[in-house]
């Protein structure tokens, strides 16, 4: 059963962190080089794909993860701990989203390419910042779960 709850979270700490990190990679990177219509497009586009998926996606992520953790048999050993910093890693995750990064996507749903708001520039800017942070404590967490998860299969065999 331990297994099976370690490879659910590892799924879906994969399919969360593949969300971050394919925006970060196709879209991020480059975003200083869409001009503005094609900023707020390519902008609604995405937080129309995106918004119901992850809004069932990062809470389980987080159950599962939080399940994952407290199923561990040695609380002070290195996988406990590994686990217990991917889940705290996840909920930044979260919280930089919630906090900061949807309050943003709830303006650029408003914008309009013919009349973008004066500072535009600097409203992306600070979603292009905080998209990277959310992407490395992503990337992160699924790192050091993999990393908790190996080394508890490995003793398992």
């Amino acid at each position: 059963m331990k297994k099976l709850l370690n490879f659910v979270t590892l799924m879906l700490l994969l399919l969360v962190t593949g969300v971050f990190w394919g925006t970060w990679f196709t879209l991020t990177r480059s975003i200083e080089e869409f001009s503005i219509s094609e900023f707020i497009h390519i902008g609604k586009v995405i937080i129309a794909n995106v918004a119901w998926p992850m809004r069932i996606l990062m809470p389980s992520c987080i159950l599962f993860l939080f399940l994952a953790t407290m199923s561990h048999h040695q609380k002070k050993s290195p996988g406990f701990y590994l686990s217990l910093f991917s889940l705290l890693l996840m909920i930044a995750t979260l919280l930089i989203t919630l906090i900061v990064l949807v309050p943003i996507d709830n303006q650029i749903k408003s914008w309009i390419a013919d009349n973008p708001p004066a500072d535009w520039q600097n409203i992306r800017n600070r979603w292009q910042f905080y998209h990277q942070v959310r992407t490395i404590t992503s990337v992160a967490s699924f790192g050091f779960f993999t990393v908790s998860f190996l080394s508890a299969s490995k003793k398992s065999i």
